[in-house]
Order: structure tokens, then sequence, then C-alpha cells
């Protein structure tokens, strides 16, 4: 998953998969709504050590992490984005979630695109916001102006990966990228909240692929030895470009949450 802030409507996603009583291919099986067999959710008792989010094939590890963090991991929105609805204790509490799945799911998921496997695995955190937390919500969509990420003349200059041969993994901070083993859509993902707008991919690249980013911030442009700015860098170390656009944007709104109570 995306990093801890880091890394998706209630009501169907607690339906139990059926089918699962014996091994099978990932198409049999009803993965529509997936579920942890086993979850707990916890006060975390490490306090102040920073948070963290670990995901094997069958477990989810998440460490000191707030309400605030969890919709970053479990929807499709930038990890900056303002949540309206979110609760005072929201930004404050945190909490420990271990959480595993049935060996047949999990095999399941394993055969699947990393793509989709990740999107089923948002769904299996947002059930467990709407069992745990009893989090209810809606999305309001306003045109607002974003980026487009496209493929620059000259053609990408980074390789495709296998995806068995692949670190997985995204991490990003204020002038580096990194995506490992990924897709553009992840690219997309950390150039949204390093930008600040939303960036859609419209390169029609659907592989793997590992690229790495490196800028100079806006801020530290006046300094002698500055680099490249991101869109510059992005032009350049990766054969890519950022297009100024209109598009949806959606904004997650949470109607109900409450606090779990430790199990």
């Amino acid at each position: 998953m995306h990093r801890g802030r880091g890394v998706l409507i209630c009501a169907g996603l607690l339906q139990a998969l059926a089918g699962l009583g014996q091994p099978s291919d990932p198409k049999a099986l009803d993965l529509k709504a997936p579920v942890y067999e086993v979850v707990s959710v916890r006060p975390s008792r490490q306090g102040g050590e920073g948070n963290s989010v670990s995901t094997e094939p069958n477990r989810l590890v998440m460490a000191n992490n707030t309400l605030l963090n969890l919709p970053f991991n479990a929807f499709p929105i930038r990890p900056h984005d303002e949540i309206p609805g979110m609760p005072s204790w929201g930004r404050t509490a945190e909490f420990d979630i271990e959480a595993k799945m049935d060996d047949d799911l999990a095999a399941a998921l394993q055969k699947l695109p990393q793509e989709e496997r990740w999107k089923k695995r948002q769904l299996m955190l947002q059930a467990i916001l709407a069992d745990r937390f009893r989090m209810r919500f809606h999305f309001e969509t306003q045109e607002r102006p974003i980026y487009s990420l496209q493929i620059a003349k000259g053609g990408i200059k980074f390789k495709q990966v296998a995806e068995k041969d692949a670190g997985h993994g995204s991490s990003w901070g204020p002038d580096r990228i990194e995506v490992r083993g990924g897709t553009t859509a992840n690219l997309a993902y950390c150039l949204s909240d390093t930008v600040g707008r939303v960036v859609r991919d419209d390169t029609g690249l659907s592989g793997n692929y590992s690229m790495l980013l490196k800028w100079t911030p806006e801020e530290r442009q006046s300094e002698d030895n500055a680099g490249p700015t991101i869109f510059t860098a992005l032009h350049e170390q990766l054969g890519l470009k950022l297009v100024p656009a209109k598009g949806p944007v959606s904004t997650l709104v949470i109607d109900h949450v409450e606090k779990p109570t430790e199990n």
C-alpha cells in the first residue's frame, strides 16, 4: 500500500465472500466485496514512533495510524486532500490494525494483476472502516483544474519490468518520486500529491515499470546549484509531461463515523 498517511460502499461491503470453501480460479470467486476473515483494531500502544502500513499476501498490519490516515489507503484520493466530516479525534487518536484474510481469498487475489489486486485490498480496508468505525460517506464531484499526464515527444525513458521480478512500492517527498514495479497510474497518484492538483493518467500505458524522478522544489530554484523543476525533470528523466486540463474531481465526505471499541 501507499506510504502511511500514508500506499477503497458501505452495506454491500460487509457481505462474506461466497464459495471460499475450496481453492479455485479467481474468476470463480465473488471478488466484488472481499473482506478480511479476522480483524483487530486497538488503540495504539506505541505512541509517537511514526505510523506504518505493511501488507503481506494474506495480512494487513497498520501501526500508529489515525483515522485521517486510513482513507488515503482505502480510496483513490490524494494523500493531502481535505476530508469534510473528519472528527477532531480522527486527527489525533492512533490505532493499531491487524487483519488476516482467508487462505483461499489470498490465493485468488495473488492471481490478479497488481492494479486489480490493490483495488480489492482497498475494498477490504473500506469494509473495516464501515464495520469497525461505523463509517458512512459519500462523494461530491466538481469540475476543477487538473493535470493530464501524457507521453512527451521522443517517447518514454523508463523500462517495463516483469511483475514477478519487480519490488513493488511507491515513495515520494518534496524532491523525489520513486515507483518500483508499479504503473503510470501510481506515478500520477504521487505527482498529484506533489503538484497539489489531481493528475489524470492519460499515457495509455498498462505495464509495470520502475521510475525514478528527482527535481529541485520551486522554493529552492533561486539557489546556484538548483536542479530542474518537477515539470522539466518529468520530461528529461521519464519522457512524460503534465498538460493543464479540467476534469471531474471527487471529494470524500464523511457523513458518520465512530471511535471503534477495542477487541
